[in-house]
């Protein structure tokens, strides 16, 4: 080790001891782990303080452009490992912890999962705020600090059971908290009308509620070898913090859920809204993101430019999804009410400065309000609304005369229903899907006549994940295999990874690759012991489940419970596995560990069943001594970024089963392929870019009818799953096997099944029969399964297959995404932090460093400086 690195090391364990006494009054030596890492997050956290402060001074002096990205969920994954690797001190620290005999990987288990996420949704956003700070971009992310998250899933005797996701038990040393930019939001009231200075009408409110909403930081590191990295900042909103949305008249009167509604506005992400109470406090979390966002965005330009005359120049609002699509109406009323612009004047500053991004295909999935509530709720937005959808269905009916059905299909207010993106597409700049098939659909189909209208505002940009975290990071074996071979361009110019492909068919490459996987494979299976016990009906560990070694084929399918992507096609095979095995234990030659993962929405009862139908599978399946030495069965509960951290180095195979023309983009896709899996999967989302990118060749395993296909079999009604049920044997044993009772053991199992078996079969409730073709898809997977074996007989070439696949990636970095976002949709440069900016913060860090005060023997005090 060099003399300066022998000197940081130094330097941080001294700041670690500091930290211990001044914040926790325990010594090095008795420190517990929990208090050791804390102290050492807080002593690392200085030097990312210290860059996070230059940047903010350097957007400021160089008046850039400035993108505030508003998102109801990220989902980050634990941030202490990501910001060493993110600033180049995994080396660093890994000694620092041999110094102190202390170990780097359980240290940093103690740190908590922020509970700020649920899915592809959240996870995106965390990709992306790492990319833009890599790339340099001024960005600030604005979300909701959640206090308990969606919620921690356990699977107690097949049944998923929400319990509060308590990752807020402890002090967190990564947030922090910014009383003096709390935000107040107003609610309900009545309105008063006015006019502003241009004459335009405003409304002010009377009789409102108020929630105040408190700001937390978290500083987002780019990475960088060298010390002048990028710090971004995430900032979170809360009402939990505030006692002044604690209503204590109510309280007082006996009103105790009334007097709280505020205080808890931010407890749970995606409260079930299949009630009214549900409804109104998803809306109200919604515009407090929106509220509170705008007032921040607004508060600093102000403070840098003291008017707003160049707002629309300097400002880029990005909404993700339809959440946060009130920023146009909210935007629109700030500009006119507050800041005395005229109608169109302000109208054309929201669509200069707002851009907007779909995420999803299914049309249910669009977001609407109820337009009396959203009118009771939101009164003054309401107007607003009121008035862009009264001006925007005139232009409508000047463009296209006498077509009301277009004019319906637009409109922003529609039977009752206030639509989100509508509203959206309406106020923004650009608007984007998130995969080449998805943009298409949005262009075609979903928002066709829009695009008709304003096609210069539709732009494709496919997602993409960050290599940082899911492969340099959770795949540490493979990231240094791969820079062996390539150098270590590829950490932030992911293209590069197409130099492994010259690599793919080397015997000794392969070979090491195999190892890798294998080793990866029994990390996981290693945690699967601790972490994922069987459970019985009260929760509490009954078991464990048994696993195959790692030289079975590692069949992996991690996402969201939902019907459309599938999961329920995956266990049907595994029935029919299974029945196979029984006949035949030497039917199959290759031994599949099928692993399946995924938090079904509280109010989303199929999902729920399928979840109950994976364990009852798995009870049977891998307690059968004449099968379960071939296949087995594993419900991985609470699927969160650590788990797919270790799930994803470890898989074989990845399950990409959406029907086709459902799935946006996906982007497990990607961390899957990445890491060397190969993909089963459907020309969907992204997974068609994929398959592009890799070529036919070492893409083999692609099934199932393609989206149009899929389109026409709906408009002519010429499908019927009974006939398929009939017709093949196979299938129609296994899907028997849903109501004879095979899997069950008790009437509410039973009745569970029997409820998916009548879904697929059977019409109900107006709902087509196998509306997601899980049986008219299902030969062809049950086929291409079969070639899945046939390749993994062959190692060496199943190596080549996966190292060509890792190689085609070097597009689905998010990187890469965010390089086009800033190119179509923002008009956005990198703002590196200026030099002179850093070390004149160093400077002055350094000198306040060294003013600890000590009492010397006399009594008097002396500076230790």
């Amino acid at each position: 080790m060099d003399l300066k690195t022998q000197i940081q090391a130094d330097n941080l364990i001294q700041k670690i001891r500091h930290y211990l006494i001044t914040t926790m009054g325990v010594t090095i030596n008795e420190a517990s782990p929990e208090e050791f890492y804390r102290a050492f997050a807080l002593t690392l956290r200085e030097e990312i303080m210290i860059n996070w402060t230059a940047c903010v001074h350097t957007y400021r002096e160089k008046k850039a452009r400035m993108l505030f990205y508003l998102c109801m969920e990220y989902m980050p994954g634990r941030f202490c490992q990501n910001n060493i690797i993110n600033i180049h001190a995994t080396d660093l620290i890994n000694y620092v912890f041999k110094q102190l005999n202390r170990s780097y990987q359980e240290e940093l288990y103690f740190e908590p999962e922020p509970g700020l996420g649920n899915g592809g949704l959240g996870r995106l956003a965390a990709c992306f705020m790492d990319s833009l700070a890599t790339q340099q971009i001024p960005a600030i992310g604005f979300g909701l600090r959640y206090q308990y998250g969606i919620f921690d899933q356990a699977v107690c005797n097949g049944v998923q059971i929400e319990r509060p996701e308590a990752w807020l038990l402890h002090e967190n040393p990564w947030e922090y908290r910014r009383d003096m930019h709390a935000a107040s939001v107003f609610y309900a009231g009545k309105t008063v009308p006015g006019k502003n200075k241009k004459g335009v009408d405003v409304y002010e409110l009377t009789d409102y509620e108020e929630v105040r909403a408190l700001s937390y930081d978290i500083p987002i590191i780019g990475y960088k070898e060298t010390p002048d990295f990028t710090v971004n900042t995430l900032r979170l909103w809360t009402t939990k913090e505030s006692p002044r949305n604690f209503q204590l008249q109510r309280y007082n009167a006996g009103m105790l859920g009334a007097a709280a509604e505020n205080t808890s506005l931010t407890d749970v992400l995606y409260p079930n809204d299949h009630n009214e109470t549900g409804k109104r406090i998803r809306l109200k979390q919604e515009f407090l993101l929106v509220s509170a966002s705008l007032q921040d965005v607004i508060r600093r330009h102000l403070f840098i430019f003291s008017n707003m005359n160049e707002f629309a120049d300097k400002v880029r609002i990005h909404i993700n999804d339809t959440h946060p699509a009130l920023t146009i109406a909210e935007l629109q009323r700030l500009l006119i009410t507050e800041h005395d612009f005229g109608w169109e004047e302000a109208l054309d500053i929201v669509k200069t400065c707002c851009n907007f991004t779909n995420h999803t295909i299914l049309r249910e999935s669009l977001e609407e309000w109820n337009q009396s509530s959203l009118q009771y709720l939101l009164p003054r937005q309401y107007a607003i609304i009121e008035r862009i959808n009264l001006e925007f269905c005139n232009q409508i009916r000047q463009k296209s005369p006498g077509d009301e059905d277009r004019v319906r299909s637009m409109s922003i207010i529609e039977e009752g229903q206030v639509k989100m993106a509508n509203l959206a597409i309406y106020g923004s700049h650009r608007v984007n899907g998130v995969a080449a098939l998805h943009t298409e659909i949005l262009k075609k189909e979903i928002f066709k006549d829009f695009y008709e209208m304003y096609p210069e505002k539709f732009v494709n940009v496919t997602n993409g994940v960050t290599p940082r975290r899911w492969l340099l990071d959770c795949n540490p074996l493979l990231a240094a295999f791969i820079t062996k071979r390539i150098g270590k361009q590829w950490i932030t110019q992911f293209q590069e990874i197409r130099g492994l492909a010259k690599f793919a068919n080397d015997f000794d490459s392969q070979k090491e690759f195999l190892e890798i996987k294998k080793k990866n494979k029994q990390t996981l299976l290693e945690c699967l012991q601790h972490t994922n016990p069987i459970r019985d009906s009260t929760g509490k560990p009954v078991g464990h489940y048994s696993f195959l070694d790692e030289s079975a084929l590692f069949d992996v399918q991690i996402k969201r419970i939902h019907e459309y992507k599938r999961q329920l096609m995956n266990l049907i095979h595994v029935i029919m596995l299974y029945h196979e095995l029984q006949e035949n234990p030497e039917a199959r030659l290759v031994k599949r560990m099928v692993f399946i993962a995924g938090k079904a929405a509280p109010g989303y009862e199929v999902a729920k069943q399928i979840i109950r139908l994976s364990y009852c599978i798995s009870r049977r399946i891998n307690q059968d001594p004449k099968t379960n030495q071939k296949l087995k069965l594993v419900f991985i509960e609470n699927y969160n970024v650590s788990k797919a951290e270790t799930i994803i180095p470890a898989a074989d195979l990845s399950e990409q089963i959406s029907t086709a023309g459902t799935e946006a983009s996906g982007t497990g896709n990607m961390k899957l392929a990445m890491n060397g899996a190969l993909t089963i999967g459907t020309e969907d989302g992204a997974n068609i870019e994929m398959h592009q990118q890799v070529t036919d060749r070492f893409w083999p395993f692609r099934f199932g009818k393609t989206a149009l296909e899929n389109d026409l079999i709906r408009h002519t009604g010429n499908y019927n799953p009974w006939d398929i049920y009939m017709q093949n044997d196979s299938i129609r044993k296994a899907l028997d096997s849903l109501r004879d009772q095979s899997f069950t053991q008790t009437e509410e199992e039973h009745q569970a099944l029997s409820n998916l078996y009548q879904s697929l079969l059977h019409s109900q409730e107006g709902y087509i029969p196998d509306y997601y073709f899980v049986l008219g898809d299902l030969l062809d997977y049950y086929r291409t399964q079969k070639s899945v074996e046939e390749l993994f007989l062959k190692p060496q070439e199943w190596a080549e297959y996966a190292l060509q696949n890792i190689a085609a990636m070097g597009n689905f970095s998010s990187d890469e995404s965010i390089k086009n976002y800033a190119k179509l949709v923002w008009d956005i440069q990198p703002c590196p932090v200026d030099p002179k900016e850093l070390e004149k913060i160093r400077i002055e860090y350094s000198e306040h460093d060294k003013c600890r005060i000590f009492p010397n023997t006399n009594g008097s005090v002396k500076n230790s400086s």
